[in-house]
């Protein structure tokens, strides 16, 4: 590839990436508001999780969850099948990402989830699958087919999940009123602490 055909090729990616991101105009719906509600309510701490790529995706999503005042944490999917998954209580919701569904160390997540009284949403291509059917709550997604290089490797659809995530979480942000000044005492570093000392809000 010459320098044009790497630019163009650069290029392509991200309008693809772009397009297949808006897709998810069309996809929210009402399990979107009934899981936002959820989350809004819930008692304990929200719990995100994934395999792969998807648990970078759930690493990030408890990251700004937490950063719009939904307290959430990320649980490794794979070490909950060691003793991880004693973290899990009652009154904690369980997010659970897997694109088919089919996640063993997912499933085993959801499955301990589920007898210790916590409840469970899915954000899955698949509701019909062994996850989805564990679930309480199922947020269907599904990232364009050509979005990923070889249907496989998870470049497009990830920033699918992210962009669905960050909806879930500015929409919490505003259905709590959630203040820049409550923000502030969580994010007191770096530059954006500066930032907000700079505004007179730290």
């Amino acid at each position: 590839m010459d320098q044009a055909e790497i630019i163009n090729e650069a290029k392509q990616v991200i309008q693809k990436e772009a397009d297949g991101v808006l897709t998810l105009l069309d996809q929210i719906d009402e399990h979107f508001v009934e899981a936002a509600q959820a989350l809004l309510e819930c008692k304990g701490h929200v719990l995100v999780s994934g395999s792969g790529t998807s648990h970078a995706v759930a690493r990030r999503m408890a990251h700004l969850l937490s950063c719009c005042g939904t307290p959430a944490l990320p649980l490794d999917a794979g070490d909950s099948q060691h003793g991880l998954s004693g973290a899990i209580m009652a009154n904690d919701i369980l997010i659970a990402l897997s694109k088919g569904g089919r996640t063993a160390e997912v499933i085993s997540l959801a499955k301990v989830a589920k007898e210790r009284g916590a409840s469970v949403i899915a954000i899955t291509e698949k509701p019909d699958s062994e996850l989805g059917q564990l679930s309480d709550i199922v947020l269907k997604i599904a990232a364009p087919a050509d979005v990923d290089p070889y249907g496989m490797v998870a470049t497009g659809s990830s920033l699918f999940n992210c962009a669905f995530g960050d909806a879930l979480c500015v929409v919490l942000l505003k259905l709590r009123g959630y203040s820049v000044e409550q923000f502030g005492k969580t994010h007191p570093g770096g530059a954006v602490g500066k930032k907000l000392e700079d505004l007179n809000i730290l």
